[in-house]
């Protein structure tokens, strides 16, 4: 059999469209940061998040990976819900 070509360290196809799916959730979450109207929110929520994202890029288990995801989808939609309320 031939050896693979792919590196030691390529994503498994479940991996790789976790971490599709981590990514769009920062992005969204950055996004959605921006509708904030207070400047000091806004960087507080921007540090916060990019923090947590940043602390936990490194995480190997699935179940907290999967249980991270929906903590982020979480917050994500509360935050989106709070500046809807707020008419932003």
């Amino acid at each position: 059999m031939a050896a693979s070509r792919l590196p030691p360290t390529a994503l498994s196809l479940k991996q790789f469209l976790q971490r599709k799916h981590v990514l769009g959730i920062y992005r969204s979450m950055l996004k959605t940061i921006r509708r904030v109207p207070d400047e000091r929110d806004r960087k507080y929520l921007r540090d916060w998040a990019r923090g947590e994202f940043k602390r936990n890029m490194h995480a190997t288990d699935q179940d907290a990976i999967r249980m991270m995801i929906k903590q982020a989808s979480n917050h994500l939609e509360d935050l989106q819900r709070s500046l809807a309320l707020a008419g932003n």
